[in-house]
């Protein structure tokens, strides 16, 4: 079985650290707290373990496929990442955390969780990434699983690293000149990549 795996790792690599919808709400809760931004990239990496578990299963190229299956997953998520976004606005205007059911280790994790789920980025990493290295002349379950598997992988220490460093950002961010400019840019971010969902 021979899998291209010196491509895959630097498409993965470079798709990982361009921030995306995780990144600005992963660090947003980061900043609040060390639990907030670990509980956030544990749902975010959960997710990724179901998007990889479709793509494995072959659900995610089902999807993928039907223009208007897909078109209802990037509405869905599209949505759900601008209200996550009008709501940080809102916490902005408020100088204050978001809301304080969402500081709950439940609603943080599944913040992360549908953040990832509701991306179909996400999805269509898993469906054009895996594909492309995985060995034509080999079984392709076991390899999907494989890649799939490496990619999270990858995914998850990428978010152990962030995550802390993004708490230590705390300090400054504490000053109530500050904050309320760092909350209107992860708003603006998630409500600009909402429109991007739309129209790519």
């Amino acid at each position: 079985m021979h899998i291209a795996w010196t491509s895959f790792l630097l498409a993965l690599v470079v798709v990982t650290v361009v921030p995306g919808p995780d990144f600005v709400l992963v660090t947003g809760n980061a900043v609040r707290g060390a639990r907030y931004g670990a509980v956030t990239a544990l749902g975010v990496v959960t997710g990724l373990l179901v998007h990889a578990l479709l793509a494995t299963l072959g659900l995610s190229a089902l999807v993928a496929a039907a223009p208007a299956a897909l078109l209802a997953v990037k509405a869905v998520g599209a949505a759900y990442l601008a209200y996550l976004g009008f709501a940080t606005l809102r916490a902005a205007r408020r100088g204050g955390p978001i809301r304080r059911a969402a500081t709950s280790d439940r609603s943080l994790f599944l913040r992360g969780l549908l953040c990832d789920l509701l991306n179909p980025k996400v999805m269509l990493i898993f469906l054009s990434l895996v594909p492309q290295a995985m060995d034509p002349a080999a079984p392709p379950l076991p390899q999907a699983a494989l890649l799939s598997a490496v990619a999270v992988t990858v995914f998850a220490c990428f978010w152990a690293v962030v995550a802390p460093l993004a708490t230590r950002l705390a300090r400054l961010l504490a000053h109530p000149r500050v904050r309320p400019f760092f909350d209107r840019a992860c708003g603006a971010a998630l409500i600009t990549m909402a429109a991007t969902v739309l129209t790519t």
